[in-house]
């Protein structure tokens, strides 16, 4: 009997043994126990400019960079809010921001960098991440890989044939209504289906296109605005299919590179090397500087140096919401609404924006010709929402105060504004 106790004994402390081994793996870059590290608050500002050194990832090579002109001014703002009169120092205080640049007709007017952060450090994009995987499906619209937004995913995503998925089409996707049973909440003491779907890729391993196939659907798509991260994934499968490649690899070849990305960028990856599937709802790492780019692109209609990257009318398209459920304060999302991968604040007049947990955006507003991009690590990020709506409001008024000139630089008697900017596409020359 002894000696069977002692058996028992000596395999726990091996089974304790190996699974200590197994959390903490010295040897290696990407130990579970390192990862969930990165789950502190406290530390967010800083662990969200260097997640690629916590997980796998494919660097995006920056090999043509034309860094914007800059013309840097001051920003002195002021906004109300909730009564009180507030600073933009206050606000970058409170919502603990590394990064904010703001361009006005395609040159930096202001760039700060808070907790150590820099020109080229790389922030995390969260889900700012799907606006561009959105915008690669919109290439691969203009240049014919898609025939239409209305396809099938498993018509070019064999991993998600005979799925509810596969049989998904790209819009609903993109509008964020497949009606897929999937939880989307962050809250940790919330029933969460988001949460599972990151710890099985970075701690597990698991692929993620196999864990996203098994959800299923429970209503039916293109009626309900349902945000969901899956969907997001699912497109970025696509994207990998029709261009027949790894998403880092796609987004250098087709974005970085034409658009001139100043800084290297990186995707995350559920485990290193070649196998490792990206992240298609979230996880780019670039600096605040190309952020703002993917917005310039935008403001320009998806034209760049003259070459159109995006269908005519997409711009449109993506930000106008495509149903009732879509408009701002009609969903969950009190004072928002959604687009087509992006989102749409309230009271609207020609501003959207791309966003992601904890603080990040890219704000453009089309009839200032200005675009704001945001990092930060702001773990109360949902009490900022709105305000931050206000915020970007002020510095866009600030920056870009609106005359008696529309956007177009025609008053209504048809003179024309001298400073008004050029209706042709920024030209973004290389510099040495």
């Amino acid at each position: 009997m002894m000696r069977f106790v002692a058996v028992i004994i000596s395999a726990l402390v091996l089974l304790g043994l190996v699974g200590a081994g197994w959390y903490y793996r010295p040897w290696s870059d990407y130990a579970p126990a390192r990862i969930r590290a990165l789950d502190d608050p406290a530390q967010y500002p800083q662990t969200y400019q260097r997640m690629d050194e916590f997980l796998p990832h494919t660097f995006i090579a920056a090999d043509a960079p034309s860094p914007f002109p800059h013309a840097l001014r001051p920003l002195d703002i002021q906004y109300e809010w909730q009564g009180e009169t507030k600073t933009l120092d206050q606000y970058l205080e409170e919502a603990q921001v590394t990064g904010l640049t703001v361009l006005h007709r395609g040159e930096v007017v202001a760039q700060i960098y808070g907790h150590d952060a820099g020109a080229q450090s790389r922030f995390t994009s969260w889900s700012v991440g799907k606006s561009f995987v959105a915008t690669l499906i919109g290439k691969a619209l203009h240049e014919g890989r898609i025939a239409s937004l209305d396809d099938t995913v498993e018509q070019y995503a064999p991993e998600y044939a005979g799925t509810d998925y596969g049989a998904t089409s790209l819009r609903h996707l993109l509008m964020m209504s497949s009606g897929m049973d999937f939880n989307e909440e962050y809250s940790a003491d919330a029933p969460s289906d988001v949460r599972p779907l990151f710890f099985n890729a970075f701690i597990l391993r698991r692929n993620p296109d196999e864990m996203i196939a098994r959800i299923e659907r429970d209503r039916t798509p293109g009626e309900d605005f349902h945000y969901i991260s899956p969907n997001s994934h699912v497109l970025s499968a696509v994207v990998r299919n029709v261009y027949e490649g790894r998403l880092a690899e796609i987004m250098e070849r087709e974005l970085w590179t034409p658009l001139g990305m100043k800084n290297e960028a990186s995707w995350l990856q559920h485990k290193p090397g070649p196998e490792g599937v990206a992240i298609g709802y979230c996880c780019l790492q670039a600096s605040s500087e190309d952020y703002a780019r993917l917005g310039q692109l935008y403001l320009q209609d998806g034209v760049w140096n003259g070459e159109r990257l995006l269908p005519e009318g997409w711009v449109d398209m993506v930000s106008t919401p495509p149903t009732p459920s879509h408009e701002p304060g009609a969903s969950r999302y009190a004072h928002r609404g959604y687009g087509l991968h992006f989102w749409i604040p309230e009271d609207y007049d020609r501003e959207f924006y791309a966003a992601g947990v904890f603080g990040q955006y890219i704000w453009m507003d089309r009839k200032r010709d200005l675009v704001i991009a945001q990092n930060a690590g702001d773990p109360n990020w949902t009490d900022r929402n709105v305000e931050m709506t206000a915020v970007f409001r002020a510095i866009a008024s600030s920056v870009a105060p609106l005359s008696r000139f529309d956007v177009h630089g025609a008053s209504r008697d048809g003179e024309k504004d001298p400073e008004a900017p050029s209706t042709e596409p920024v030209e973004m020359e290389p510099q040495p």
